[in-house]
């Protein structure tokens, strides 16, 4: 067996890269890396939830009127709801416009 020589042992060191708590994305900032965002023209919207749908990350969220408001706490940019939607409502903007 191996001599350890180090303050901690490495049978001592927390597991890193694995998700322990299910369900814990929600509480992570996800989306601080992009540089792109999705904008919403609600003049276009026609409400059919299809960003809300196709975003693999879930950042959409319903409010009351019915529309489909981003959380930029978590869209990472990828511009699949720009893509998906039929109104062309969304458009993709530069980070910091």
């Amino acid at each position: 067996m191996a001599k350890e020589t180090g303050i901690i042992s490495w049978k001592d060191l927390p597991l890193g890269c694995a998700i322990l708590e299910p369900g814990n994305a929600s509480e992570l900032r996800t989306g601080d890396w992009r540089s792109q965002h999705p904008v919403t023209d609600y003049e276009k919207c026609i409400q059919c939830g299809n960003c809300y749908i196709y975003c693999p990350d879930m950042a959409y969220v319903q409010n009351e009127e019915g529309f489909y408001e981003v959380d930029l706490y978590h869209c990472k940019g990828c511009g699949i709801c720009a893509k998906e939607c039929p109104k062309n409502a969304i458009s993709m903007v530069e980070e910091g416009h």
